[in-house]
């Protein structure tokens, strides 16, 4: 455990005259108003680790500056908090200044949003619609285009619930056929429109 070389109070740094004793002179500001500068530090940036770095930065310059520290200039403490506080404020506005960092997207041309895919494919569902069975077409706008339960739509087309997911299976086949290019699936080439 170390143990100041010079007793007593510091009050100012011209106590510790020549840059041989700043070593002493920051352990005993450290001793004296450590937990006054942390719980100070901590109150402004409401972070303790924060405060540490600030407590340490803040001792670091009244090293730096010992010979400007002398009785006459104000209190030592007064001094500590005034330094505490500057880097604290300083901190803060490099944060504010810098921009926001974001990752370097590398050979990626922009997002453009394009339409034309969306309206061509509701085109041709569209139109695929139009070639299945009146029964089908009713099932599928029911589950998939107004987002109704099998439940829902039983009600709504005023069949058992059954016969809708009969009808939803056949119905998808139907126009998954369609959409192919190929009839065989489609109801009245040997499939039963159920």
């Amino acid at each position: 455990m170390w143990v100041p070389t010079v007793t007593g109070i510091v009050r100012s740094v011209g106590d510790y005259p020549g840059p041989q004793a700043a070593e002493a002179l920051v352990r005993s500001l450290y001793a004296e108003h450590g937990r006054s500068l942390l719980a100070y530090a901590t109150r402004l940036t409401g972070d303790r680790a924060a405060a540490e770095d600030v407590v340490q930065e803040t001792l670091v310059r009244a090293w730096k500056h010992a010979d400007d520290l002398t009785e006459g200039k104000g209190s030592v403490r007064g001094w500590l908090l005034t330094v505490a506080r500057n880097i604290v404020t300083d901190r803060a506005r490099a944060r504010a200044v810098r921009p926001t960092e974001v990752a370097d997207v590398v050979d990626r041309p922009p997002v453009e949003v394009d339409h034309s895919e969306s309206v061509v494919n509701t085109m041709v569902v569209l139109d695929a619609l139009d070639q299945v069975s009146p029964e089908h077409r009713e099932v599928l706008v029911q589950l998939y285009y107004r987002g109704r339960s099998v439940t829902e739509a039983a009600k709504e087309l005023g069949v058992p619930p059954g016969t809708v997911k009969s009808r939803s299976y056949y119905a998808l086949r139907a126009l998954r056929a369609v959409m192919a290019g190929t009839a065989e699936l489609a109801p009245g080439k040997g499939e039963v429109a159920r």
